[in-house]
């Protein structure tokens, strides 16, 4: 089976969907975002891009992954904007899906409903191994879910939990490789509990 594996409905009619990537930090999950966007833009398709305005972690308005792959985004503060600012283009992205307020979830199915392609990614879980935001709503109501994973900074398994390394206990908490380690629900648990 094809991971990346994208469908496209094949009659005449105008179809919108919604797509999720999702998994923990250091995954890809923003280098597959780009990775879609990118073969829309070279199909000539009018494409939105944006992203909290509380992630400002690599630049203000672009997306950049960990590896530095770069798109260019709009950073918006709540899901309302994103409707606010969506100008009928055919594709609509969304990075840090989980840091949206519940809201996300009407935006997406509203667009989908409006034919347009919707592209999301975010994190499924905390650093506390729990669900994140909007995230499990997204995932439900999805036509096509991609899970990537990172590999496990401890055993060298596939990880899907996000350990932050520091004391802070906020949800919240914008960071990179300073501050969060992908690790496997084994070393996860040894280190959690």
């Amino acid at each position: 089976m094809n991971m990346f594996l994208e469908h496209f409905p094949d009659d005449n009619k105008q179809h919108g969907w919604v797509e999720v990537v999702c998994g923990s930090m250091f995954s890809g999950k923003t280098e597959e975002l780009i990775r879609r966007l990118k073969r829309a833009e070279f199909a000539n398709q009018k494409i939105l891009l944006v992203k909290p305005a509380i992630d400002d972690r690599y630049h203000k308005e672009n997306v950049v992954s960990h590896q530095g792959t770069s798109f260019t985004a709009l950073a918006v503060k709540d899901s309302q904007a994103v409707l606010d600012i969506w100008k009928k283009e055919k594709v609509v992205a969304i990075d840090e899906a989980q840091f949206f307020d519940a809201g996300i979830v009407d935006v997406c199915n509203s667009l989908a409903e409006k034919g347009v392609r919707v592209i999301v990614a975010g994190l499924d879980m905390d650093f506390q191994g729990v669900p994140f935001g909007p995230m499990p709503q997204l995932l439900s109501i999805a036509e096509y879910v991609t899970k990537v994973h990172a590999i496990c900074l401890s055993c060298g398994s596939l990880a899907q939990f996000s350990h932050r390394t520091g004391d802070a206990k906020e949800q919240v908490m914008v960071g990179a490789v300073e501050e969060y380690k992908p690790l496997c629900r084994s070393c996860f648990n040894k280190i959690a509990h």
